[in-house]
C-alpha cells in the first residue's frame, strides 16, 4: 500500500505572484517566440476547457452511438448531428406546464443541468495531473451530485401529476437505489489500493504500470462498474434507452411533461451524464492514457481528439452489448443489479483478504 500511495501525482498549486489567464499566456508568447506550444494555460482555464469538453461533444458521441447502433440493426439511422437539431429546435419551442405543477417543475430541469456541468471539473477529462477543484470532490462526491441530479428530474417528474411521468419516477427511484450500493463498494476498492478515493489517484495507480491494470480487485471493481453504467445509460436491462412502450418508459417517462427549454436542458443534460460515466469508466478504470501531462495548450488540445476517441471507442461496445442480448423483464433489473453489487463487494473482499 505504501508503494502505491507513493506513485501519486503530484501537484503544486500555482504560486500567488505567478500572472494567470491571458496576460500569463502574452507573457510566456513573448518569451518563447510564440506559437501554440508555448502557451501555458492556468489551472482554471484547464478546468472551464474540461467543462466545455463534455459540454459541446456530448451530443455528438450521443448520436455517433445512435447512428453506429442503427447500422447495426441494418438500419440508416439518424445523422450524427441530429441530437444538436433536436436540442436546437427545443430551445425555440414554447415551454408548456401542467395546471398543478408549481416552480419546482420547471426548477428541476436547470439543477440537474448545473449538477452536469460540475462533475467534469471534479474527475480527470484532459489532465493527469489533479486541478485544484479536483481536490473537493471524490468519486463519492460526484456520485452524490449525480444523484442529486436523478432527484431533480424525478422530482419534476413526479409533481406533475401524470402517471406516467410518475411511474418513470418510481421506477428510476427505485432501481438507483439498487445502483447506490454498487459504486459505494468501487469506492471503497479505490480508496484500498489508494488510500484515497480521489479519481486521479487511482487513475496514476493504474498508469503506473501493467500489474496494476490486471490485479483482481481492479478488475472486478472495474467490471462491476461497467455494468452500472450499462444500467444507468438505459442500455440494458430493461427495453431501449428511447423506448416509448409503457412496460419500458423510465427515462423517457420522467420527462414526458417537459416542453421547450427545459425539456432542451434535459436532452443535453443525458447527454452529458452518459459522457461523464464514459470518463470516469475510462479515464479512471480502464484506460487513463492519452491525457495531458502538462498545461501547455498543445498538450491539453491533443488530449480533446483523444478523449473523443476513446469515448467513441467505449460508446460503440455500449452499443454491441446492447444489440447482442435480449432485454431483460423490469423484475429481473434487482439480478442484474446484484450482480454488480456482488462483484463490487468481491473486489473488496480480494484486495483485503489477498493485498491484490
Amino acid at each position: 500500500m505504501g508503494e502505491q500511495a507513493s506513485r501519486r501525482v503530484p501537484f503544486v498549486l500555482p504560486s500567488p505572484n505567478r500572472p494567470h489567464g491571458l496576460m500569463a499566456s502574452a507573457q510566456v508568447i513573448a518569451l518563447r517566440g510564440g506559437g501554440v506550444s508555448g502557451i501555458e494555460l492556468a489551472p482554471a482555464e484547464i478546468q472551464v476547457l474540461q467543462d466545455l469538453t463534455i459540454f459541446a461533444f456530448a451530443p455528438f458521441v450521443s448520436g455517433a452511438i445512435a447512428h453506429f447502433e442503427a447500422r447495426l440493426q441494418g438500419r440508416r439511422g439518424p445523422r450524427i448531428l441530429q441530437p444538436y437539431y433536436d436540442i436546437a429546435k427545443l430551445f425555440h419551442k414554447e415551454t408548456l406546464a401542467p395546471e398543478d405543477a408549481s416552480w419546482v417543475f420547471l426548477a428541476c430541469p436547470i439543477i440537474a443541468f448545473a449538477c452536469y456541468l460540475t462533475v467534469p471539473l471534479l474527475i480527470p477529462v484532459l489532465t493527469s495531473y489533479p486541478l485544484p477543484l479536483g481536490y473537493m470532490g471524490d468519486i463519492l462526491g460526484g456520485g452524490f451530485i449525480l444523484a442529486l441530479a436523478g432527484f431533480s428530474i424525478a422530482l419534476g417528474a413526479a409533481e406533475t401529476g401524470a402517471p406516467y411521468a410518475q411511474l418513470g419516477s418510481s421506477r428510476a427511484m427505485t432501481f438507483g437505489a439498487l445502483v447506490e450500493p454498487s459504486i459505494l463498494f468501487v469506492t471503497f476498492t479505490v480508496a484500498l489500493v489508494t488510500t484515497t478515493d480521489l479519481p486521479y489517484f487511482e487513475a496514476a495507480a493504474v498508469r503506473s504500470s501493467l500489474s496494476q491494470v490486471v490485479r483482481p480487485a481492479h478488475l472486478l471493481a472495474a467490471f462491476a462498474f461497467f455494468l452500472v453504467v450499462l444500467a444507468d445509460t438505459g442500455r440494458i436491462p430493461v427495453e431501449t434507452h428511447a423506448s416509448t412502450l409503457e412496460f419500458g418508459m423510465i427515462d423517457e417517462a420522467r420527462t414526458l411533461e417537459h416542453s421547450g427549454t427545459p425539456f432542451a436542458l434535459l436532452k443535453w443534460g443525458s447527454a452529458m451524464k452518459q459522457m461523464i460515466l464514459y470518463v470516469i469508466l475510462m479515464n479512471v478504470f480502464l484506460a487513463p492514457w492519452g491525457l495531458a501531462g502538462s498545461r501547455q495548450l498543445g498538450s491539453v488540445l491533443l488530449a480533446v481528439p483523444t478523449f473523443l476517441a476513446k469515448a467513441l471507442g467505449i460508446g460503440a461496445i455500449f452499443a454491441v452489448v446492447d444489440n447482442s442480448f435480449s432485454k431483460l423483464r423490469l423484475f429481473k433489473i434487482t439480478e442484474f443489479m446484484a450482480a454488480a453489487f456482488l462483484l463490487a463487494v468481491l473486489a473488496v473482499l480480494v484486495l483485503y483478504l489477498s493485498g491484490r
